[in-house]
């Protein structure tokens, strides 16, 4: 299993939200790339990014931050917000980016996700947000009326790899993740599945390694030292 730590950037800085709510954010700091270069002194190879203003409106506020982020050929990052063009998506690929994560177009504009599909393949994974067993869009300030299985059902069925899945009541809140979630997705799907939302202590890594699913992202428990970074990593393996 992987483990992804994560950075999610608003206004050029590293922050965090509690519950996806704009309204809770934590600064954690003004540099975040500086961030990511301790991701890799603490064994990190993965990072995801999440940009919080281009998940609002669908904009690359935060790209030359994103870049400085990617040249590091130590880490594999992918990068998810606001995705929801090709304009976009080449974008981020050209800044070098390994993998985009497309949210809100996924469930909006099939067209879009298919084209992505068939230009970049496996470069590209869904974010699957889920609150109250709908997905969520528009940076979790909207709710679908699609079920979490029916959109799964879809994405596997479109050729989907890899599917980020965060269940937006546990995100930030340091209360474990939800692991029955995870057991039921992963058995019923064949797609590498990422656990986001509430990985918040050693006891949730060795659960999702259990459940022998593709990865999982730690926010707010680095950044509080809740988890530490290299013990994951080593747990995870």
């Amino acid at each position: 299993m992987y483990i992804f730590p994560a950075i999610d950037l608003f206004d050029g800085k590293a922050v965090r939200l509690l519950k996806g709510n704009y309204s809770d954010m934590t600064v954690y700091s003004d540099h975040p790339e500086s961030i990511a270069e301790d991701f890799i002194l603490k064994g990190a190879s993965h990072i995801h990014i999440v940009d919080l203003e281009g998940a609002k409106d669908g904009t690359t506020p935060n790209i030359e931050t994103v870049k400085k982020i990617a040249s590091y050929e130590k880490l594999f990052s992918e990068i998810g917000g606001g995705i929801r063009s090709m304009k976009t998506a080449d974008k981020y690929i050209n800044a070098g980016v390994d993998r985009i994560i497309l949210g809100t177009a996924a469930v909006n504009d099939e067209p879009f996700l298919k084209e992505a599909l068939k230009e970049y393949g496996e470069k590209v994974a869904v974010g699957a947000d889920i609150k109250d067993g709908f997905v969520a869009t528009h940076g979790w300030l909207e709710t679908s009326g699609i079920r979490c299985n029916e959109f799964f059902e879809k994405m596997q069925s479109f050729g989907v790899k890899t599917i980020i899945c965060t269940d937006i009541s546990k995100d930030g809140a340091m209360k474990g993740t939800n692991h029955e979630l995870y057991s039921e997705l992963s058995s019923k799907f064949d797609i590498n599945i990422t656990a986001s939302g509430g990985v918040s202590s050693m006891d949730d890594i060795k659960r999702l390694k259990k459940l022998d699913i593709y990865a999982a992202i730690i926010g707010k428990a680095y950044y509080t030292g809740a988890i530490d970074l290299t013990e994951a990593i080593e747990v995870s393996e």
